[in-house]
């Protein structure tokens, strides 16, 4: 449909009608209007047949037959339908956190293809994602949904995704604008402080990012920032976003924050919440009434003029002409062809390599990998469990889901012994079934505990104070230790999860996040050497849940806590400042030496460039993949600067012995930030190279930057 066919059909809309095309409702009660039923929400049937949107369908027989009843009722418009793809839609990959920690940008294009495909398939035009929200605080629960505490590191994951999505066959909405991870302490849906400086420094980057792959809608966050609730927010939703970073795209409010804001205390009632969202250009209201009920009354009153919704509509009309809903309200929509690649082989595959690089080996003093002639007992609550393909899992079932249990079963051609010892519940006391998994394990020669975190306990409105393994399963830990047998620890969570209590009882500890459909099958490979560890932490794992939040690019502060300060340092008097495990960690079953770092120059000029090489070795006897991760620290500047910040990575493969030279280049924009003036620039001065396999473990060299000549 051409702009001017599009300007006829928004000419040819009533007020009432415009406001239902800037409405969104769950379809769960839009299928109250071919059922017959009561509609459980705020607007009549009427109304939610002629709405321009819906979320979260069943399947595509349930979308096929809300169009349909669309046409048969004379509405011509055609259902924009979107859905919480989040990391799979029948298929699942790892959670999103996990699929970071791979490290692997292609990877995580290629999993976010295979799930835009399933999804189209089956009537989706748009998915919930990517989530670019930077954290810091492994409390909130909805840490498994983004790609960890460096904001580079969002960015790229982001932009993958975005890539992803675009190649399957899916519009999709970066979330949740802005600094929705920034909730203070931790708690699911709290209120951000932040100073303009830090806003924009860190919790920006990644949606700016995200912006560059052309994402055809945002979403604004359900938090207050600062003060002012961001679903009204026009200094970030007007200034910013569209002012500022030029988005023209459809901008949608999470669910029934639109409404929410009279909880925040911003608005008084329903008709000023769709004011002050109207104001911020906020195109789509979801799942609450505000827009239906008031625009056309905000119209009449003089409030508003009606260009305002117009332009709202239009940027509505063109995305669903984008996706060619007008010449096929079908879309893509192919149930033959959604049961021919959901779940397939190759689909399997796929999911099966994103765990494997997902998974992250923490902790290992030579009893991984397993021999498969070894007498090895499985126990733990999550031994057997096929609900791990994690949190937001769209259309993802546990029947379709490999077990640990399953996967060596299979790898080793044989049924191996199994006790859960405890439940995995979070708040479940009964330690009845300790003993029988204790008996079990005194007659192996290797036990391997499953233990960790439900998949129930992460997401959404999952924020906890403690972030440790439940208690019951601490005491399962603790009484196979004292059988002074080789103990394997795998680990499952949407989180980095505090296991100071644990790491020191295991000989060994693999962390498998929420690693999806074919979890069983990644983790048999990783546990008996078929694969070899290559995942690396994309968040800060602390040492107590009283750390949160720490992140590796903080601050040195006037009063740094090393080893040789006085009391009076930032720090703590009963653990270090460090986390258990750093960011960019992990471990694998051969050995990385780097050495020789070289610049091409100890000097550039603003507006040159220097290369920075290193050599990376595979010293050890097993082939392997590594993460090589370069920093940098800008020692003094007009803004204190991090003590170090991921600055680019390459993920490399070295057969045993092989090595490589691996270079890096560094630029003005490389060094640039934003000033306390707010322009975005790299000073002259004085920096510290990094680069190593993890954050903390580095070789460096110092270089500087001259005044532009």
């Amino acid at each position: 449909m051409t702009e001017r066919q599009l300007a006829e059909l928004l000419k040819g809309m009533s007020l009432e009608e415009k406001a239902l095309q800037l409405t969104q409702y769950p379809a769960y009660l839009s299928t109250c209007v071919v059922t017959g039923g009561d509609t459980a929400g705020d607007l009549s049937l009427s109304e939610l047949r002629r709405m321009g949107s819906i979320l979260n369908a069943n399947d595509g027989a349930e979308i096929m037959e809300l169009r349909r009843d669309k046409r048969e009722h004379g509405i011509s418009d055609p259902l924009l339908v979107m859905h919480d793809v989040i990391h799979g839609y029948r298929t699942i990959a790892p959670v999103p956190l996990a699929l970071a920690c791979s490290f692997n940008l292609q990877l995580v294009q290629d999993c976010a293809e295979m799930a835009a495909t399933e999804a189209k398939y089956d009537g989706v035009d748009v998915t919930f994602s990517p989530m670019a929200d930077l954290v810091r605080d492994a409390r909130w629960g909805r840490v498994m949904e983004s790609a960890g505490e460096d904001p580079y590191l969002c960015g790229e994951v982001g932009k993958a995704f975005i890539r992803g999505y675009h190649t399957g066959g899916l519009a999709c909405c970066v979330k949740h604008f802005a600094a929705y991870g920034a909730a203070e302490s931790g708690k699911e849906y709290n209120t951000a402080e932040l100073s303009e400086h830090t806003l924009h420094e860190y919790y920006l980057r990644g949606y700016a990012e995200c912006l560059k792959e052309n994402p055809e809608l945002v979403m604004t966050a359900f938090c207050v920032l600062n003060g002012v609730p961001v679903t009204g927010n026009r200094r970030l939703t007007v200034d910013i976003l569209r002012d500022e970073w030029g988005f023209d795209g459809v901008l949608i409010s999470d669910y029934a924050s639109v409404r929410e804001m009279i909880c925040h205390g911003y608005c008084p009632d329903e008709k000023l919440a769709a004011y002050a969202a109207i104001k911020a250009k906020l195109d789509i209201e979801m799942s609450s009434p505000c827009y239906a009920r008031y625009l056309p009354v905000l119209v009449k009153e003089g409030k508003i003029s009606e260009d305002e919704i117009d332009d709202a509509v239009m940027r509505v009309l063109k995305l669903k002409n984008r996706l060619g809903l007008y010449e096929n309200p079908e879309r893509e929509t192919n149930l033959k062809k959604r049961d021919e690649v959901t779940l397939c082989g190759r689909y399997r595959a796929l999911a099966r390599r994103a765990a494997e690089e997902s998974c992250v080996l923490l902790k290992n003093d030579g009893v991984l990998p397993l021999k498969e002639s070894a007498s090895v007992v499985f126990v733990g609550p999550f031994a057997a469990e096929k609900e791990i393909f994690g949190n937001w899992g769209c259309r993802g079932n546990a029947e379709d889901t490999v077990s640990v249990k399953e996967g060596v079963d299979a790898l080793l051609k044989k049924s191996v012994k199994t006790a859960p010892g405890c439940s995995h519940k979070l708040k479940e006391t009964d330690e009845s079934m300790i003993s029988e998994a204790v008996q079990a394990a005194a007659k192996s020669e290797v036990i391997v505990a499953c233990v960790g975190e439900s998949m129930w306990n992460s997401g959404e409105a999952h924020s906890r104070t403690d972030i440790r393994i439940p208690k019951v399963q601490r005491k399962l830990i603790n009484e196979l230790s004292k059988l002074q047998k080789p103990l394997v620890l795998v680990v499952f969570g949407g989180r980095p999860q505090v296991l100071t209590e644990i790491e020191e009882h295991a000989d060994a500890v693999l962390y498998v996040w929420q690693p999806g459909t074919e979890g069983g099958n990644a983790i048999a490979g990783l546990l008996y050497g078929k694969v070899n560890p290559s995942g690396k932490t994309a968040m800060s794992f602390p040492r107590a849940s009283g750390q949160c939040p720490v992140y590796y690019n903080s601050l040195n502060t006037g009063r740094p806590n090393t080893q040789e300060a006085n009391i009076y340092s930032s720090g703590y008097d009963d653990l270090p400042n460090t986390p258990l495990y750093p960011f960019g960690f992990g471990l694998s079953y051969t050995k990385f030496e780097y050495s020789d770092l070289r610049l091409s120059d100890e000097e550039f000029g603003c507006g040159g460039n220097l290369m920075a090489t290193v050599r990376v070795k595979n010293a050890g006897a097993a082939d392997g993949q590594e993460v090589v991760q370069w920093y940098i620290r800008d020692l003094y500047a007009s803004c204190v600067r991090p003590v170090k910040e991921l600055k680019g990575f390459e993920k490399i493969t070295l057969k045993a012995g092989e090595e490589k030279i691996v270079s890096f280049e560094i630029t003005e924009k490389t060094l640039a930030f934003r000033t306390a003036e707010g322009k975005e620039r790299a000073e002259a001065g004085e920096f510290v190279l990094y680069v190593g396999g993890n954050s903390r473990d580095c070789l460096q060299k110092k270089f500087i930057l001259n005044e532009r000549k």
